[in-house]
């Protein structure tokens, strides 16, 4: 796409990768570039090094704020957010909650991308890193601890459910899409991670004894997850599309200095043994007669990582080498972005490869389908069963609308008399099939769904019922019906009797028109009658906007 005169938001934008992306952008003369940081120093430090370094009109905005969390918290570390209950609790009703509108718009991601728009984002913020250092191996160790000694309060149940990865990677995407949807993004590209540098189990750089560490592993794991919801994300109707570059290799380097050793900003202070110890005294002493400050900081030379931190001479020739993790740059991985956005296939982004290679519906299935259903209806008939649905599939929407359908197949002989049916006449008609068809009920009651009569006001049900009330929720919220109740108010008959006329007014079938393959077959294709399979299909992929993209 062209880059010109549209606005830019990089995520991580002042750091290493984050500043390589803007400086390769710079050229193509975007209407705005948003550079987003963690920090408010970060971020407009970022921005002044870019402007110091491009001549001309330059519209380069600095952001800032931590993505993952509420807009109103953004600031704050998460340490504080997890250290104040009344903050703790919304930022776990925002991680756990149903995902409203609101929500979004109230999260620092959703509030970011309504306040810039952007038409193209690029992502480099560590994700994997972020959510898999939270240590839910550490918080589970606590958790078990405290329940077995007096029982674990709430404050120590939530710390820990701040930990865990999935709950926040998962509303992370979700609040990502619905924003760029909003947004009209019309791309965005990850720079995401292997989360071992490209090296294998065997990996030697790792947290602790274990090789690699639980951690480590949890980075790769978030990773994985993180590329395969992406994948999803650019098979989803209305989204961006949708690139990941996933460097495989460290990522290197910001600068060469001499000066203060800092580790996460603060400078590692030198320190000396006061005397020898006895080997079994040793770990007990922890005062000054062990060891005492030497009031200077650590000093030496040192190749800044940007957020890998800064390594000696030994540590990067040793990281770096042949054989180990290696070492690509980040102007590197920035042009790949860059020619990612304007249409170069650079063979780079793992979404396209996992759209390559992975295996999709095939023509021989496509054949042993209709074998497959010929069958079915063989043996219904042989054995005078509809079986219709038995809820494993799921939702008990489907099985509601496979339901539906079926009573309409015995009231009904073609879809153009359900486009033109009475409600009234039919809610009576099928509230008599059902009350005089035995079998037709116990087969809704027994998976669990009840059956909502015609006046509105009355219901059957079994023992199990799979969409009921939540706490607090009205039985008369229209959700319930909608979500997973058999229906017989007129109201869901006239809602049918709309539906059908959509499906006759989009289908080749019927000798009138040959619209040639342009147009899909539709439900009352298969040799006539009303197929609640059929039906229930349509629905999914027209109404509910649950169409398969790609093939």
């Amino acid at each position: 796409m062209d880059i010109t005169g549209k606005n830019v938001l990089i995520l991580g934008g002042s750091g290493l990768v984050g500043m390589a992306v803007a400086r390769e952008l710079l050229p193509y003369a975007p209407a705005r570039l948003v550079v987003c940081g963690l920090l408010r120093d970060e971020a407009v430090s970022a921005v002044d090094e870019l402007r110091a370094e491009y001549d001309g009109e330059l519209h380069i905005v600095p952001e800032w704020g931590d993505v993952f969390l509420p807009e109103s918290m953004k600031e704050r570390s998460r340490s504080d957010v997890l250290s104040d209950p009344e903050a703790r609790g919304r930022m776990l009703d925002a991680l756990f909650g149903e995902l409203t509108e609101d929500l979004q718009r109230g999260s620092a991601m959703g509030a970011l991308l309504d306040r810039h728009e952007p038409a193209v984002i690029v992502d480099c913020v560590n994700t994997a890193t972020a959510f898999a250092y939270l240590n839910v191996y550490d918080s589970a160790i606590r958790l078990r601890a405290a329940a077995a000694a007096s029982g674990a309060t709430l404050e120590q149940v939530e710390q820990h459910l701040a930990t865990l990865y999935l709950p926040q990677l998962i509303r992370h995407v979700q609040i990502a899409l619905e924003a760029m949807r909003r947004a009209r993004t019309a791309m965005y590209v990850k720079v995401g991670t292997s989360g071992t540098g490209g090296m294998g189990l065997n990996i030697p750089f790792t947290h602790s004894e274990e090789r690699p560490s639980r951690m480590l592993l949890s980075k790769a794991g978030v990773a994985g997850a993180h590329t395969l919801l992406l994948y999803l994300m650019a098979r989803t109707p209305d989204s961006p599309a949708v690139k990941e570059i996933k460097p495989t290799a460290a990522i290197s380097w910001k600068r060469i200095a001499y000066g203060e050793v800092r580790r996460q900003g603060q400078p590692i202070e030198c320190w000396d043994a006061a005397e020898p110890l006895p080997l079994e005294d040793a770990f007990k002493c922890d005062s000054k007669d062990c060891f005492r400050a030497l009031d200077r900081p650590l000093r030496g030379v040192f190749l800044d990582a940007g957020e890998n931190g800064l390594f000696s001479l030994g540590e990067f020739e040793t990281l770096t080498a042949l054989g180990l993790m290696e070492y690509i740059t980040p102007e590197e991985i920035a042009q790949n972005v860059v020619r990612e956005i304007l249409g170069h296939p650079t063979g780079r982004d793992v979404v396209a490869a996992l759209d390559a290679a992975t295996s999709g519906p095939t023509y021989r299935a496509g054949v042993l389908r209709e074998v497959a259903l010929d069958r079915m209806a063989a043996l219904e008939q042989e054995h005078g069963v509809h079986a219709i649905a038995y809820e494993m599939l799921g939702p008990p929407r489907l099985s509601k609308l496979l339901f539906e359908g079926a009573i309409l197949g015995r009231l009904f002989d073609d879809l153009r008399a359900i486009s033109r049916l009475d409600p009234a006449s039919t809610a009576s008609r099928a509230a008599a099939l059902v009350e005089s068809d035995e079998d037709l009920r116990v087969r809704i009651l027994s998976i669990g769904l009840p059956i909502l009569l015609a006046d509105g006001v009355r219901l059957l049900r079994g023992p199990d019922v799979k969409v009921a009330p939540a706490n607090g929720q009205r039985a008369d919220d229209p959700r319930l019906a909608d979500n997973g109740w058999v229906d017989l108010r007129p109201s869901n008959w006239r809602k049918w009797s709309e539906r059908a006329a959509r499906m006759t007014a989009g289908s080749s079938n019927g000798g009138e028109r040959d619209l040639g393959s342009r147009v899909d077959l539709e439900p009352d294709h298969r040799r006539g009658g009303i197929r609640p399979g059929a039906l229930a299909a349509w629905v999914f992929r027209h109404e509910d906007q649950g169409e398969r993209v790609k093939r």
